[in-house]
């Protein structure tokens, strides 16, 4: 259900490098959690981490404008993570929100799928 890929460039490469390839593939990052500052800010000490927020909005727009899909809203916007493990090296994590999708079918699958293969061919771009 969820895929990991591990970057060829640093932590803060990565992170730069992906918003940029985003932008050009005409998605938005909508915002960056990072969550190690968060945990810090919480008495806990973790390696770097950052979710990363992004959006289309014309695929968000097809599914948030129909009721039934609306349901389905708390899988949005994507998010991809960027994280640095204890061997050193960066990785990006996606959710194969194409496969999720499948079990529903119709219009929700086209979405979910065409928007997860986009975001993937992103990632691709900077994955060994």
């Amino acid at each position: 259900m969820f895929f990991e890929y591990k970057s060829k460039l640093g932590f803060d490469e990565t992170i730069s490098e992906l918003t940029g390839i985003i932008h050009a593939g005409r998605w938005k990052v909508m915002h960056i959690h990072d969550l190690q500052e968060t945990m810090s800010k919480n008495g806990k000490e973790i390696l770097p981490i950052k979710n990363m927020e992004l959006c289309n909005p014309a695929y968000a727009y097809r599914l948030l404008s129909e009721d039934e899909f609306r349901i389905y809203s708390t899988m949005m916007p994507c998010r991809i993570s960027v994280y640095k493990k204890a061997d050193g090296n960066i990785y990006i994590s996606q959710m194969n929100s194409a496969l999720f999708a499948s079990q529903v079918g119709g219009e929700l699958q086209k979405i979910m799928s065409i928007a997860y293969t986009e975001v993937e061919s992103f990632i691709n771009e900077i994955v060994e």
